[in-house]
């Protein structure tokens, strides 16, 4: 005699992506800003050196953070400590790290330099930039997220799943309080 299979019970849910899967698809987002044939060339660069050179305005832009100011307004100069401030001052929003130049990029919605325009004049005077339309990023591949000796850049905050992107207004009321908070601070 055979054995009778009871049916399963389901129970509707949440579905659970590990991290692996979310970067993964975050990658493909990442690089679909590229024509398909250059797509394997950018993965070919992560490969081997960490960061692809990626189009900004199509599906995303970037605004250009000086680190000083950053650790201004998180009041500490730890990488890790900075990391997790952006972390929770953006929402989770994907943020990328130039440890090189002491500089944080964080990934908004492509309509940004268009739509905050008077912002991002003013925003200029202070090194703060917001990179749009005819402007290249070099993006980390998404498993870097950690500041390594050596690598070029990191995911401060890594990208959770594709087309999450910090709110345009929290990044604006982040640097706000960075000016604010290097303004009380004395000359050197």
């Amino acid at each position: 005699m055979g054995h009778v299979l009871k049916p399963v019970e389901t129970h509707p849910g949440v579905l659970v992506h590990p991290t692996a899967d979310r970067r993964l698809a975050a990658g493909h987002w990442l690089l679909s800003t590229l024509p398909a044939p250059q797509r394997a060339m950018a993965r070919q660069e992560w490969r081997c050196h960490e960061v692809a050179m990626l189009p900004l305005g199509g599906l995303f832009s970037a605004v250009r953070l000086p680190g000083r100011m950053v650790a201004a307004v998180a009041g500490r100069s730890e990488t890790a400590a900075l990391d997790a401030f952006l972390a929770q001052a953006l929402d989770g929003g994907p943020v990328i790290c130039d440890p090189h130049f002491s500089r944080y990029y964080a990934l908004v919605p492509a309509s940004m330099p268009r739509t905050w325009h008077k912002a991002v004049d003013d925003w200029r005077t202070r090194d703060v930039d917001c990179l749009g339309r005819g402007t290249y990023l070099g993006v980390p591949r998404p498993d870097a997220v950690q500041d390594a000796r050596g690598r070029a850049s990191y995911w401060a905050v890594p990208m959770d799943s594709p087309a999450t992107l910090c709110a345009p207004m929290v990044v604006a009321r982040l640097i706000a309080a960075g000016w604010r908070t290097l303004a009380t601070e004395p000359e050197e």
